[in-house]
C-alpha cells in the first residue's frame, strides 16, 4: 500500500519545515499544496526536497486538498493523509492513522481532537461538538470531530467522489458525500497541539458558507431522479 502525506499551507514557514522532516522520517512521501502564500513557505518547502503544488493566488483550503487529492490519485497513491501546515497536528499519530487503515473496511478515517480539549478555544470546542452532531445525523454515522482535517481516505473514495466546494467546508463536504454513496467512515483518537497562533479561520464567514453549502446539498435535485 502506497501512503502520501499531503499539506495544504499559507504562509507556514515558521513551521512547515520542521514538520516535513518529522514526517519523511517515517518514510512517508510528503506533497505540499501551497495556497498562494505571501511568505518564503515554497522556497523552504523547496529546499526540503519534497513536491509542492503552488496556486499563484489564494484559492482556499478546500481547494487545495482536491488538488492533492488528484495528484495523490494520477501518481498511484492507494490511500492519502491530510493534516494541516501549522504544526496543530502531531506526526506521532500518522502511523495510527495507517494501523487503523490496514484493519478496518472504512474508507475514510478521521482524527478525533474531542477527548483532549485542553488549550482549544471554548468557541471551538462548542461549534466542533455542535457541527459534530448536526453531521453525524445527516450522515446517519456518529463522527465525534466532523471538523478535524487529520484524516485518511482510500483512493475506492477518492476515485468516485466529486467535491464542488473549495474553502473550509470541504472537510464537511467529503464526509456528507462519503456516505451518501455509502461508505463506512471511522474515527481515531489524535491530539492537537495549540500555541496560540491566530487561527484561519473566520467563524461568521465560514460558517455562512457552510451553511449555504448545505443548503444548496439538500436542494440539488437528485442525480437518480
Amino acid at each position: 500500500m502506497r501512503t502520501c502525506v499531503i499539506i495544504p499551507t499559507y504562509n507556514e514557514s515558521r513551521s512547515i519545515a520542521d514538520l516535513i522532516n518529522q514526517v519523511t522520517k517515517l518514510g512517508l512521501e510528503v506533497i505540499i499544496i501551497d495556497d498562494g502564500s505571501t511568505d518564503d513557505t515554497v522556497k523552504i518547502v523547496t529546499a526540503c526536497g519534497v513536491k509542492v503544488l503552488v496556486s499563484l493566488r489564494n484559492m482556499g483550503k478546500g481547494a487545495s486538498l482536491i488538488k492533492g487529492y488528484h495528484f495523490a490519485l494520477q501518481q498511484g497513491f492507494d490511500e492519502v493523509i491530510s493534516m494541516d501546515g501549522d504544526g496543530q497536528h502531531s506526526p506521532d499519530d500518522l502511523l495510527a492513522f495507517i494501523q487503523k487503515a490496514r484493519n478496518s473496511q472504512s474508507a475514510l478515517i478521521v482524527g478525533n481532537r474531542m477527548g483532549m480539549t485542553k488549550g482549544m478555544p471554548v468557541l471551538r470546542v462548542i461549534t466542533n461538538f455542535l457541527m459534530s452532531k448536526f453531521i453525524s445525523l445527516v450522515v446517519g454515522q456518529q463522527i465525534p470531530d466532523t471538523q478535524c482535517g487529520f484524516r485518511l481516505i482510500k483512493k475506492e473514495l477518492l476515485s468516485k467522489i466529486d467535491l464542488s466546494t473549495s474553502r473550509y467546508e470541504t472537510e464537511s463536504e467529503v464526509l456528507i458525500k462519503a456516505a451518501h454513496l455509502g461508505f463506512k467512515i471511522e474515527s481515531i483518537p489524535v491530539k492537537t497541539i495549540y500555541s496560540g497562533g491566530k487561527s484561519q479561520i473566520n467563524f461568521l464567514v465560514d460558517t455562512l458558507r457552510f451553511l449555504r453549502f448545505m443548503i444548496l446539498e439538500f436542494t440539488r435535485p437528485s442525480k437518480h431522479a
